[in-house]
């Protein structure tokens, strides 16, 4: 994923007004098995998520509740923290937006542009949504004067705001995307945004009068305006890597050399939604400040419910949480990821989620099961110490594969080939029945061959799967003897004879799901 031995990962931070839901999930599942891959191939990786906590739909939310803003975010904060516990997530940094280093960064990043000639004040009529945090003209509302994003009622606003030049930099924005094809994944965004910048672009408002918006990070140049939550947000990338360092006098603050630091970013993974904030407003900005430019924008598709997208407005959200009480947090790391084609939207159903979870368990863990039970019925727990060349092509060809379908970020493709190599196992178990092996003593040198083969084959999809069913595959390499999962690339070169291995419980168990009815349907 990146040219350094260092990869830099990031999710969008969430805003703090809301219970996070399979969208949020979805995301942050995604990097954490880009991340836990990286790491499987020998990078030092800094993933980063967080929490976004500035701006008029948090001061709302809070005064809906008869909380502080602060209040809010703190619990909304510990809520996120929780739930990425719950799911396995494996983030290296937890940014919040109301920390002193990020609004620091800040407030350094605002001055750059100031200095640079790159803001100037003026005055701003439209419409505006506070659910989206966007500013609307006449023609994009939607029908009743709605925000075409989310269908919610506008407001029209008319007041004095500061403005980026972000209209200076379309041209240099053009030639960037069009150089580099891959920099905006998949191929439909990339063409979606360069559509977009078709049309002449507007400057942008970066600031928000105090008199409308108080809970916000002040303008270093004028304390009557906060920062635009979107300007401040997306900086959070910047905080995090560790590129900038506000408490130097201007000169020396990072933005004319940031090869100490983590920056750029190797990947924002993002929603579709966000896509024109992240591949627009913030390589503009970025571009104003003249700093590099992420060096890749994954975006990828919605979770929909028939034809609608996952809503909370809407009441269609599904919650991982409860998902993963009753099946755990692999099986719906495992649906998620394997479900959704990167990039593409997928389309929730129970019965979608019972498919992929028997997947797991009627491949993957009957395999495992199998074959250390086997292991240790004929061989006394003991691997043979034997060599043989059996499943090596298959797994060759799946390493292949998978190292392939990861460079073009098809994980959904990559986790596919890695249960394809299970059934490979499955099917090699049935050709050589050991159970028949085992009562010819004849065939005592095939039996050991079988079952070195599968212990072999149980290490290699032990690696390969971590990043996704991280808890089961734990559990599978202390069955195997292992002293952890290996890597990917010394899965292969593990030696294994002579290790014992120990059988257990199902690792994806037979559940009755709590939306079953009582006839099984």
């Amino acid at each position: 994923m990146s040219q350094s031995g260092r990869t830099f990962l990031t999710t969008p931070i969430y805003y703090a007004s809301g219970e996070p839901h399979i969208g949020h999930a979805y995301t942050t599942i995604l990097t954490d098995v880009l991340a836990r891959f990286a790491r499987q191939s020998g990078e030092d990786v800094l993933f980063l998520t967080g929490t976004d906590e500035h701006g008029p739909k948090i001061q709302q939310e809070a005064e809906q509740r008869g909380v502080t803003p602060q209040e809010l975010c703190d619990t909304m904060a510990e809520r996120f923290g929780s739930a990425w516990e719950r799911l396995g997530i494996s983030h290296d940094r937890f940014i919040r937006t109301t920390e002193g280093e990020h609004k620091a960064v800040v407030t350094a990043f605002l001055e750059r542009l100031w200095d640079r000639g790159e803001v100037y004040r003026g005055a701003y009529t439209g419409w505006y949504c506070i659910h989206e945090e966007r500013y609307w003209t006449e023609k994009d509302l939607g029908p009743d004067e709605t925000c075409p994003d989310c269908g919610r009622p506008v407001t029209h606003l008319e007041e004095t705001n500061y403005f980026f030049r972000m209209s200076a930099y379309q041209d240099a924005l053009v030639a960037h995307i069009e150089e580099n094809p891959d920099w905006i994944v998949p191929d439909i965004r990339r063409n979606e945004i360069l559509g977009f910048l078709r049309q002449p672009l507007s400057d942008l408002s970066i600031s928000r009068p105090k008199s409308r918006v108080s809970w916000g990070i002040d303008l270093p140049f004028d304390s009557d305006h906060v920062a635009y939550v979107w300007v401040d947000a997306l900086i959070n990338y910047l905080t995090a890597s560790g590129a900038i360092d506000p408490s130097s006098p201007p000169e020396e603050r990072g933005f004319e050399d940031v090869s100490g630091s983590w920056w750029p970013a190797d990947m924002h993974v993002i929603g579709k939604d966000i896509l024109t904030t992240h591949s627009v407003y913030w390589p503009t900005l970025l571009m104003g400040v003249g700093l590099p430019l992420p060096r890749r924008i994954l975006a990828h598709g919605w979770w929909v419910v028939g034809d609608t997208k996952m809503s909370k407005s809407l009441g269609n959200v599904i919650d991982p949480m409860a998902l993963t009480a009753e099946f755990g947090s692999d099986a719906v790391r495992w649906y998620l990821l394997r479900e959704m084609p990167t990039g593409g939207d997928a389309s929730y159903t129970p019965e979608r989620f019972l498919t992929r979870y028997d997947e797991l368990a009627n491949v993957l863990g009957n395999l495992a099961s199998r074959a250390t039970s086997m292991i240790v019925k004929y061989r006394d727990g003991r691997v043979p110490s034997v060599g043989g060349t059996g499943l090596a092509d298959e797994i060759a060809t799946t390493l292949e594969s998978i190292r392939g379908d990861l460079d073009q970020l098809k994980v959904h493709a990559a986790l596919g080939a890695a249960m394809d190599l299970a059934r490979s196992a499955n099917v090699y178990v049935e050709e050589r029945a050991p159970w028949s092996q085992s009562k010819d003593p004849a065939q005592a040198e095939e039996l050991d061959e079988t079952l070195a083969t599968l212990a072999r084959a149980l290490t290699v999809l032990c690696a390969l799967f971590q990043p996704v069913t991280p808890n089961a595959m734990h559990e599978l390499a202390g069955r195997l003897g292992l002293d952890g999962v290996p890597t990917i690339a010394h899965s292969t070169s593990v030696v294994l004879g002579g290790r014992s291995v120990a059988k257990g419980d199902p690792l994806f168990p037979k559940i009755e799901p709590s939306w079953a009815t009582t006839d099984g349907t």
